[in-house]
């Protein structure tokens, strides 16, 4: 990352590479799915216990593949010291978000995160994947704080909604920020 340091803003923020990761891994704080605290890459990984990361991936790769690019995921084995699962052996996915394997033109965090939330639904319609619970004093479910409403959630729980809608209902908002944005870019 050039000539910069990185200093942990956070002990869950330990590297650049969770900052890549953390546009799609932020959204694992509204799912019982953890986030890999308490580990050495902390927001750069995810599951659970009774998690199969072989079928995920394959499921995420069948659902969307278009949306794995930029990255390199493997399938990986963790212990959290401490939040969601702490002392339990999870099973999961390991988001690789640096050199070789990452390209910011194709990598893709937040539809990458999506795409395992639609695809573990997929495999198993009945997991408890939401957190029911007020977040951050608010009423609402934690997965709808985070991501800004019902949409994401809608998507992943409605077995018939495919990729493209979930594209379609994102494009205007990210034109939006595309076009707020542009004034500000020092390097086009």
């Amino acid at each position: 990352m050039g000539e910069l340091a990185w200093v942990n803003p956070s002990p869950n923020a330990p590297n650049p590479w969770m900052a890549r990761c953390y546009a799609g891994t932020v959204m694992l704080e509204g799912t019982t799915l953890s986030e890999g605290r308490g580990t050495t890459r902390p927001l750069e990984l995810f599951g659970a216990p009774d998690v199969e990361p072989r079928r995920l991936l394959a499921a995420m790769h069948a659902l969307a593949p278009e949306w794995m690019g930029g990255c390199r995921l493997r399938e990986c084995w963790f212990e959290p010291t401490f939040h969601k699962h702490a002392g339990k052996l999870c099973a999961g996915v390991h988001v690789h978000a640096e050199p070789p394997w990452y390209d910011p033109r194709t990598f893709r965090p937040w539809r990458l995160q999506a795409a395992a939330f639609k695809a573990l639904r997929r495999l198993r319609p009945d997991y408890a994947l939401w957190r029911e619970f007020p977040y951050e004093y608010d009423e609402r479910l934690p997965i709808d704080v985070i991501s800004g409403g019902e949409e994401l959630r809608r998507w992943v729980d409605d077995p018939a909604a495919s990729p493209a809608a979930l594209e379609a209902a994102a494009a205007a908002d990210e034109a939006a920020w595309e076009a707020e944005r542009a004034p500000f870019l020092l390097y086009r």
